[in-house]
């Protein structure tokens, strides 16, 4: 249909179109409109407390505590189960979250701004490996690490962006991907590269130098720091590409434990979901596929925009972690996404596939013609509250999802 073809052209262009600056880091709730006392965000479609996977609870309890609306966590859990908290997800408030991703007033958020069309995006800021609230820790140590990030760590990104004017994002993805990171299971390249090229404004801003060593040394030992700065990008660089007549590309694909959800350019901000899958990979010492919880999070937002899974041919290094076995399988599962985008992205290349441009703009047609769901690099978290991450891996969307978008896009254009 010459109508859908030309709408995915236009979705596609303003994708590639677009210019993700870095440009503050500040307190959720100054910067999201309606982010208020008891108003909670999270990854993944809308879903109520009742239908709430294990880490999914445990975080919302731990962020409760954070917040000093309760006085512990059994407490939220009580106030939780009596409706006293209001549920919404990130993608409904201009944001995203890994894992749990839970998003609150008082957390500070990154702000990453597309500066061809204006409109920006926002992502919590990675607490670094461990027990750590995305994967549904909560007790002592991730609270008081919460407090650091948004007393010290939050207010020093923002003194140090603000002097520099912002922090363009495409050119450090290109670097990334060069030397072996595909964004989302691997950020130890463009973690470093952010360190680089935020240190010089970090030491002209900071006041104190033990202040400073201590900021530079969060980032620099934690391997998946860029993971929140490209998630919050590639929610900057799909917004304006939501609301094209007739476009069939995926704007949005996220999961909460329970129910995976995308939405497509041509029907905007309309949910399509189905059960989430259980992630298949490789587990920490002492754990195993028993303990995991099914997948969850919005950061395969970054595969919707050809990284992650997408870009898995560019980090062999990765291909063992998630299961996928050899450094080939890795570029065999880039391979098969070509087969359900409607483009490349050339200023994003990968040297393992003769400097081929990254496979972006998912088109739901292509999925169910092929039968190739896409596929996602994942983090694992234990199924009980408390306990983090167990593992990673690999995990598909659900054919179920592109089926029920099909449906809705036709309805939409009054094809039966």
């Amino acid at each position: 249909m010459q109508k859908i073809e030309l709408a995915n052209r236009e979705a596609l262009r303003t994708i590639l179109d677009g210019q993700p600056v870095l440009v503050d880091v500040q307190p959720a709730g100054s910067v999201i409109e309606g982010l208020g006392r008891n108003v909670i965000l999270h990854s993944g479609p809308p879903i109520s407390w009742e239908r709430m996977c294990g880490p999914m609870r445990g975080a919302v309890c731990g962020i409760a505590v954070f917040e000093g609306w309760v006085a512990d966590l059994d407490d939220a859990a009580r106030a939780a189960a009596s409706g006293r908290f209001a549920f919404h997800p990130n993608h409904h408030f201009g944001a995203v979250g890994p894992m749990t991703g839970m998003t609150t007033m008082s957390q500070p958020v990154m702000i990453v701004e597309n500066k061809a069309f204006g409109n920006r995006a926002y992502c919590t800021i990675n607490e670094g490996l461990g027990k750590v609230m995305r994967f549904g820790g909560n007790d002592a140590e991730v609270l008081e690490r919460l407090r650091w990030i948004a007393d010290v760590l939050g207010p020093a990104l923002s003194a140090a962006l603000t002097a520099s004017g912002g922090l363009g994002l495409k050119s450090i993805i290109a670097r990334g991907l060069a030397m072996g990171d595909e964004m989302h299971q691997r950020n130890v390249a463009c973690s470093a590269l952010f360190l680089r090229e935020i240190a010089p404004s970090l030491a002209r801003t900071s006041r104190d130098r033990d202040t400073l060593a201590e900021v530079m040394a969060f980032i620099g030992r934690n391997d998946q720091f860029f993971l929140n700065v490209a998630m919050a990008m590639g929610k900057a660089m799909t917004d304006p590409a939501s609301g094209i007549d007739g476009s069939s590309i995926v704007t949005v694909m996220c999961r909460n434990g329970t129910d995976f959800g995308v939405r497509v350019s041509g029907t905007g901000d309309r949910w399509y979901t189905a059960p989430v899958e259980m992630p298949v990979g490789l587990f920490f010492p002492g754990y195993s596929q028993r303990d995991a919880n099914p997948d969850m999070g919005d950061s395969a937002i970054v595969e919707t925009i050809g990284l992650g899974g997408f870009a898995m041919a560019t980090a062999p290094a990765v291909a063992g972690f998630v299961g996928a076995g050899s450094a080939r399988d890795a570029a065999n599962y880039t391979n098969a996404m070509y087969e359900i985008t409607v483009g490349r992205n050339a200023e994003w290349t990968m040297p393992n596939l003769d400097f081929a441009g990254v496979p972006t703009g998912i088109d739901i047609r292509k999925v169910l013609a092929t039968g190739q769901a896409p596929v996602i690099n994942t983090g694992i978290a234990h199924r009980e509250a408390g306990v983090g991450q167990v593992g990673a891996g690999i995990v598909r969307a659900p054919l179920a999802c592109f089926e029920q978008a099909l449906t809705g896009l036709a309805q939409q254009l009054g094809v039966d």
